[in-house]
């Protein structure tokens, strides 16, 4: 079932370097699908695939997982997703042979690109203590062996079980009960490392950490603002939601120290006129300072502050802030007023790195909608200020009462539903304590409440010598966490590491004893 691998020893002298992209998608996307797919599945597969893909009698894409509506077109997928679901469907074996032709030292100086290509793994495989290479186990032997490791812990949380978002609710749900079963809630998982600042903030700020807009409410917002995210490379099918958006007259700012393909022209392949015209998605490009996010949100937020002394007015109001649904929904309004006072615009331009002209044409912009959304990814979660930064967001929409009605509302994209799905299914190392109590109640046993560890605190704990066994469902745990070369050497302080996957990554060569 073999095909043939990726190329090997690429000369990069060779590699030439072209302009920016100013448009996405379009027949480049749809080519490069079916060839990826063609190479991975070939063609009788791909045909059978494809047509499956986020289709309601089919199966949920594992790359980004954006929504859909009831209505749903033939081909409901990205060239993302085309590539993702033929890696997964690839007719390529890793068979028990491949690790006897290469050294456990071979495959560490391969990168990850390599591994995943080699195809599916067929086999449980063990590498002993010092052995130069993997080989075949029984599945029994595996269970026997993890069982042994664990029942040899001094207490349970000297393990860890870490959960990655290409895990299916189903199996969260179960792989959590177990853990709880031996009596720990070391559970970290992979949204500790992107979303992790926007549940916190969220859950300080509207109640739930989560967002609050539907797939209607995106396609009939008024303003848009997109930050920190490239939909063109991460969420490729948020392009056609955006692009229904300003079809229905929505005005989109795109935040981003870089511009981004997508989102200066999409050619949408799914209409004839789609991929003739493309649609500019931005209207109006912020090329804000790295990190300087906070600050624009505090711009606008006290823009929307002096208009309001201004006697100026917003859609629907008499007034720029909204004082009924401050009134009634809101708290702290008087401190968070007073800091916006106290912030000075200077500070601010020098943060952002833009003119004050461009924050109060955004402003303008907020002073001219019915109804806001701000989406955003991993350029607003992956600072040290991320939580503050993300409160000054949800701060700006509550002036205006943007939560809660429609079109409006907050859209942290965290890609692959999973990420979030895991959570409701108990993969969080500090669960709140009626989640216990009700697995108490239903399964009859006591499960632990002293909180566990999350990605930074297992890195730390293995570091230390303090876990004995690290188990991994799905994804690519070293390459994942912030810092890949202290995470390998972690885990290499762990008796028994041990990966449940589909294909090959580097978290696979970064091994416990």
């Amino acid at each position: 079932m073999a095909s043939k691998a990726p190329k090997e020893n690429i000369d990069e002298s060779k590699l030439t370097l072209t302009k920016p992209k100013s448009k996405a998608v379009g027949v480049p996307a749809v080519v490069n699908s079916l060839k990826i797919s063609m190479e991975q599945m070939g063609p009788l597969r791909s045909i059978q695939t494809l047509l499956a893909v986020n289709q309601i009698d089919g199966f949920d894409c594992m790359g980004c997982a954006w929504p859909e509506h009831e209505k749903r077109n033939t081909a409901e997928f990205c060239e993302n997703g085309a590539k993702a679901v033929a890696e997964e469907a690839t007719r390529r074996r890793v068979t028990p042979e491949f690790f006897a032709r290469h050294s456990i030292a071979d495959l560490r100086t391969r990168d990850d690109y390599w591994l995943g290509q080699q195809g599916r793994l067929t086999h449980p495989m063990l590498l002993d203590e010092d052995a130069t290479h993997y080989r075949p186990i029984e599945w029994d032997q595996a269970y026997e062996l993890i069982a042994q490791e664990i029942n040899a812990m001094d207490h349970p949380d000297q393990a860890v079980f870490y959960t990655s978002g290409r895990t299916s609710n189903e199996a969260a749900f179960l792989y959590q009960l177990l853990v709880r079963g031996i009596g720990t809630n070391n559970l970290p998982d992979c949204s500790n490392m992107c979303h992790e600042s926007s549940g916190s903030a969220l859950v300080e700020t509207i109640g739930i950490g989560k967002g609050s807009v539907s797939l209607h409410d995106l396609e009939t917002a008024s303003l848009i603002f997109v930050a920190g995210q490239n939909p063109g490379t991460n969420h490729p099918r948020m392009l056609s939601a955006l692009e229904k958006a300003k079809k229905n007259g929505a005005f989109i700012i795109s935040v981003n120290p870089l511009p981004e393909a997508g989102l200066l022209r999409f050619e949408n392949p799914q209409t004839v006129s789609g991929m003739v015209k493309g649609t500019q998605l931005t209207d109006d490009f912020l090329q804000i300072r790295a990190g300087g996010d906070q600050a624009l949100f505090q711009g606008l937020g006290k823009y929307l502050l002096e208009a309001e002394s201004q006697g100026r007015k917003t859609p629907g109001l008499s007034t720029v802030l909204d004082h009924d649904f401050i009134r009634d929904h809101t708290v702290g309004i008087d401190e968070y007023l007073r800091s916006l006072e106290e912030t000075q615009w200077d500070d601010i331009l020098e943060a952002t790195g833009l003119t004050l002209e461009q924050i109060e044409s955004a402003g303008e912009r907020l002073l001219a909608s019915s109804a806001t959304i701000v989406c955003w990814a991993m350029g607003l979660t992956q600072h040290k200020h991320s939580v503050p930064t993300l409160r000054d967001v949800v701060n700006v929409l509550l002036l205006q009462g943007n939560i809660g009605k429609p079109g409006a509302g907050v859209c942290p994209v965290r890609g692959h539903s999973n990420v979030q799905g895991d959570r409701t299914m108990g993969i969080f190392e500090k669960m709140p304590a009626k989640f216990h109590d009700s697995l108490d109640d239903r399964f009859e046993f006591v499960s632990p409440r002293k909180h566990g560890h999350d990605t930074v605190a297992a890195i730390r704990a293995m570091r230390d010598g303090e876990v004995r066994v690290f188990i991994g469902m799905g994804g690519n745990f070293v390459r994942a966490a912030p810092d890949s070369e202290v995470t390998e050497k972690a885990l290499a302080n762990t008796r028994l590491s041990v990966q449940i996957s589909t294909k090959l990554n580097h978290s696979h060569v970064s091994t416990g004893r």
